[in-house]
């Protein structure tokens, strides 16, 4: 599952940091090399193969050469004898909106723009910096050291819920809920186009692009990709774009975003996945200027994690949690009720 495996990261051009990579049960045979360089960001072929070399890539503890081929279940370790920079996360002032605490967990709203933990590009005003300067010792899963608290993320430029847990009984208990699937967790989308049908279930596998590892993509004829379910129902239509409620069954990263690109309704505004372009709608520079103005009120994908619902890890009750949709998503929504209205 994502949310247990360590982040690898690049901090300059010759170091790598620590990074363990679980193979899946249905790898095909595949130069060891090879596999790294489609998977892991930010790092070239020959930077992996320099690495090997060097000794600090292992399979299953044991050293390895270029042309090892990764079979299923191989255990993959990339790292180095000392960390290649400081792995303390520093503590920032930053203001947190929580909308629950007690002594074992929190709710935070993140807004959107907030990177929820240190990583490339991104090692200072995080989400995980402000977790540790208001709250002491909170606890790391294995192989996370830089994401004290983290149970689960959700993407810098989606707003929304997230559970944090302030103790180790806390973290595993809310950790093994998201690995057997059993978080409740809705999320509201704006979308180009009236999906068809307008309620349905997206049962495809999803993973790694090949040309770009920044991009997610669906998998839906290969043995490629993780499982990944989503549920989704409308909610309004707007003509040219609708409001949906999603609903993750499994929580893979950019999951809703690769899945409504994948049934041909990108998020409104997701750079990413070519929302940020006019999908639908008329030919007229009225309309037009409509859309670059709604662009231009949300720079951000129209994606916010809206509700969350677990069983509290002390006592095993069902909790569940709400938040309002942030002001730029409201104002595109009513932008795009008045559009419809009047033209």
């Amino acid at each position: 599952m994502d949310v247990f495996n360590g982040q690898y990261q690049e901090d300059n051009d010759d170091l790598f940091e620590h990074y363990r990579i679980e193979v899946d049960a249905g790898q095909t045979p595949i130069r060891i090399d090879k596999f790294l360089s489609d998977r892991l960001a930010n790092v070239s072929r020959n930077r992996i193969q320099s690495a090997i070399g060097e000794g600090f890539i292992k399979v299953n503890q044991i050293e390895i050469k270029s042309n090892y081929k990764v079979h299923p279940k191989d255990v993959i370790i990339v790292s180095l004898p000392e960390p290649p920079r400081d792995t303390e996360v520093k503590p920032e002032n930053i203001p947190l909106n929580i909308l629950y605490e007690d002594q074992s967990l929190l709710i935070v709203n993140k807004p959107a723009g907030m990177v929820v933990h240190p990583a490339y590009n991104n090692w200072t005003g995080t989400l995980v910096n402000a977790l540790v300067y208001h709250f002491k010792n909170l606890p790391n899963l294995p192989y996370n050291e830089s994401r004290p608290g983290l149970v689960h993320r959700i993407d810098k430029d989606t707003s929304g819920l997230l559970v944090i847990a302030k103790n180790e009984h806390a973290l595993n208990k809310l950790a093994k809920q998201f690995f057997d699937h059993t978080i409740e967790r809705s999320y509201i989308a704006l979308v180009w186009g009236i999906p068809k049908p307008e309620n349905g279930v997206i049962d495809v596998p999803i993973g790694r692009s090949m040309k770009d590892r920044r991009i997610v993509k669906a998998f839906p004829d290969s043995d490629r990709g993780k499982n990944a379910v989503t549920h989704y129902q409308l909610i309004h239509d707007y003509r040219y774009v609708s409001l949906l409620e999603c609903k993750l069954e499994t929580g893979r990263t950019h999951q809703i975003r690769a899945h409504m690109k994948y049934l041909g309704h990108p998020i409104f505004n997701d750079v990413t996945y070519g929302g940020d372009k006019i999908l639908k709608g008329t030919v007229f520079s009225k309309y037009k200027t409509f859309v670059h103005n709604c662009f231009q009120l949300m720079p951000r994908q129209a994606l916010h994690a809206k509700s969350l619902g677990f069983h509290h890890p002390d006592s095993g009750k069902l909790m569940r949690f709400e938040s309002e949709l942030p002001r730029d998503f409201k104002q595109v929504i009513e932008k795009w009720e008045n559009y419809v209205k009047y033209n």
